[in-house]
């Protein structure tokens, strides 16, 4: 009886990269959640260096990973089988990212649809917004709160839509990147890719702006009510996946100009252009239903 032949599958040694990630988003947490107290009670203190502590501690550990992921991969470890892992593994990461933004969009979804219209008088509820909100008005985006915070809405026109258009544009350009791995185009990589980070960066510096102009013409803050709430967590973790995606396209830059990739062999490309569209994807829909509707 002929032997069934097994393919060979690298098992990494134990890595300490885990445990600094999980560090750096502790205190990330920590430090965001402290300085929005501070900036609500108008105070400083040390919280914004717990925050870029925890991202700079961030930062180390997707450059450590990453670079003992392409050394792993350079060196001929991973094997077709180990392949099939990492696409399950990328699939099963935007997953839990549709879940993490579906959440957000749940919230937005029961604030506007459901207690708005209840506290309004919905569902014979005519006289709890007569004793809670005597002056409220079942509308969206609600532009008050109870202890008299009055804010502006944000329009969709002008820089949001500027960074809509840019986003899918960057998705486009992305894809001629793609296609140049594919055809082993190394100069139309090199152009497209760049092209794409470029775009990233003036989105990622459009929404600084954009922040800035909420917060000083519009008094849009995190303190005005629900819907200062969920515009800047939707926006603010968005950008902060844009971010994420900026990075591992410049990771994939490097990369490309060292020499990387082939038509046959070049996953971390495609899971990059994944995450990359995906990004573009949940900003559509947060265009729409946070800045339109």
């Amino acid at each position: 009886m002929e032997q069934t032949q097994y393919e060979k599958y690298y098992v990494p040694e134990q890595s300490w990269w885990p445990i600094v990630g999980a560090v750096a988003l502790f205190l990330i947490a920590v430090g965001a959640g402290l300085t929005v107290i501070e900036i609500s009670n108008d105070e400083s203190g040390f919280s914004k260096y717990i925050l870029f502590g925890g991202l700079a501690i961030l930062l180390v550990m997707i450059i450590g990973w990453f670079r003992d992921q392409i050394n792993e991969s350079m060196s001929g470890l991973y094997s077709a089988q180990l392949g099939r892992s990492y696409r399950q593994g990328m699939a099963w990461f935007i997953f839990s990212e549709v879940m993490f933004f579906a959440g957000f969009f749940g919230a937005l979804f029961y604030a506007r649809v459901i207690s708005i219209p209840w506290l309004g008088g919905a569902s014979n509820n005519a006289m709890t917004n007569e004793v809670l909100w005597p002056t409220f008005e079942a509308v969206w985006p609600l532009l008050s709160t109870p202890g008299g915070t009055e804010t502006q809405a944000m329009g969709w026109f002008g820089l949001p839509l500027i960074n809509t258009l840019i986003l899918v544009v960057s998705s486009v350009t992305l894809h001629f990147a793609h296609v140049g791995v594919e055809q082993n185009k190394r100069q139309q990589i090199v152009v497209w890719l760049a092209i794409t980070i470029g775009l990233g960066l003036i989105f990622l510096a459009l929404q600084g702006y954009e922040y800035y102009y909420a917060y000083d013409t519009l008094g849009l803050t995190l303190q005005s009510g629900v819907y200062g709430n969920t515009f800047f967590l939707l926006t603010g973790f968005h950008g902060l996946h844009v971010t994420l995606g900026a990075i591992i396209l410049i990771v994939l830059f490097g990369r490309i100009l060292k020499g990387h990739f082939t038509p046959d062999e070049h996953f971390a490309f495609q899971a990059g252009s994944w995450y990359w569209h995906f990004v573009d994807v949940v900003w559509l829909m947060l265009f729409f239903f946070v800045y339109i509707l």
